[in-house]
């Protein structure tokens, strides 16, 4: 192979952020981003398709790190939650999507340049 090897650690993405890259959670930051004035739980509920067990622990571990802020309150008799992001998790949230850009445009860039070369296994090797 002639190909210069990446620079150590290129792929390893190190800004991806662990508490905002999970499924659910992403979904939920997702969500609250375009909506500043916040949803309400049943709406984020079924937006993110999630229990309300799953996402009240998902909104726990956001509100743990600092990511929304979660209002309690009552239309009339019935009481309801409002989430919305904070300031920071706003920001925490854009630095992720930065990371994630750098992600796939390295991905795209390696789906290109795998189409134009041909590959062979290195001298010594054989199917699994």
């Amino acid at each position: 192979m002639t190909d210069k090897p990446a620079p150590e650690g290129r792929y390893a993405y190190d800004g991806l952020d662990r508490v905002l890259h999970e499924k659910a959670r992403l979904g939920i930051v997702t969500s609250l981003a375009a909506r500043p004035d916040g949803l309400l739980f049943t709406d984020l509920k079924n937006l993110c398709h999630l229990t309300d067990g799953n996402l009240s622990r998902h909104l726990t571990v956001l509100q743990e790190a600092g990511i929304v802020e979660i209002h309690k309150g009552y239309k009339g008799r019935r009481p309801q939650t409002l989430t919305r992001l904070t300031d920071s998790g706003r920001k925490r949230y854009l630095d992720y999507i930065a990371v994630l850009e750098a992600v796939l445009a390295d991905a795209v860039e390696a789906a290109k340049s795998v189409k134009k070369v041909r590959r062979v296994l290195p001298e010594g090797f054989s199917p699994a």
